[in-house]
């Protein structure tokens, strides 16, 4: 079981920066293939970011450029930093953990936190 907990989100301006974090327990963290997730108001939820064990990463389309997502071993945390904040980024944020890099089901999931980016 792991369980993982989310901070960082809050109320930002347009351009403006934000850093999430996400810390997991309950299994080793270097073996698990991390995701960040996010989902607007009517909207379904999206991958915005991942990132697996060994340290390869993923970005959609729409934050390539604006977004990074890394992790600290020692810390058992995975972060994503998010830079150049538009409103269409207003979003619940979602940290999620998978053991089989090649599902695309991820097995755990955070209790998400509110990023709100204003115009």
């Amino acid at each position: 079981q792991v369980q993982l907990v989310e901070s960082g989100g809050g109320l930002v301006q347009t351009g403006g920066s934000l850093r999430l974090s996400c810390a997991a327990s309950g299994r080793i963290f270097r073996t698990l293939h991390m995701g960040w997730f996010r989902q607007a108001p009517g909207k379904e939820r999206e991958l915005v970011a991942a990132i697996s064990s060994g340290g390869s990463t993923y970005y959609a389309d729409s934050v390539k450029g604006r977004f990074t997502i890394s992790g600290d071993n020692a810390k058992n945390t995975v972060y994503l930093q998010a830079n150049s904040l538009k409103p269409e980024d207003t979003a619940v944020y979602y940290c999620a953990a998978k053991t089989n890099l090649y599902s695309k089901k991820y097995d755990y999931w955070g209790q998400g936190t509110q990023v709100t980016v204003s115009s």
